[in-house]
């Protein structure tokens, strides 16, 4: 099964938020890669997904994406600790789960600042990282 998170490689919200993944994925069951990568540019098309929209993380998963608040549930679903009971929240309606991530992604780099280039994995974590 195949698991892929793309992320805003220059947003430090969202490199912080795949470090917190990293962490508690102690079973290994993503990979990460960035939404600026080769491999996005090549995946992401095939789904329609728009590249030019680099405002929603976005998780590749058995042959599906899926963005924004419902990424980021199904990947805490996955996570170890408590971060699977979060998942009830995918019985709020999408939009309004959507309507709160938009209000943060529009702001992300705002409140979190963001970085030149991409953040590079340290050598131990570069296998689970694509590009």
């Amino acid at each position: 099964m195949e698991r892929v998170i793309f992320f805003d490689g220059v947003c430090n919200l969202c490199n912080a938020s795949v470090q917190f993944a990293v962490e508690r994925d102690r079973k290994n069951l993503f990979k990460f890669t960035a939404l600026q990568g080769e491999y996005a540019k090549v995946v992401l098309p095939k789904f329609n997904a728009d590249l030019n929209q680099f405002n929603s993380i976005i998780l590749l998963e058995d042959g599906q994406l899926y963005t924004k608040s419902t990424a980021a549930l199904k990947i805490a679903r996955k996570l170890n600790g408590l971060w699977p009971t979060i998942y009830v929240f995918i019985l709020v309606p999408k939009f309004i789960r959507d309507w709160f991530y938009d209000i943060i992604a529009k702001n992300r780099y705002k409140w979190w600042g963001r970085e030149e280039s991409c953040w590079l994995p340290t050598p131990e974590l570069k296998q689970r990282f694509i590009d």
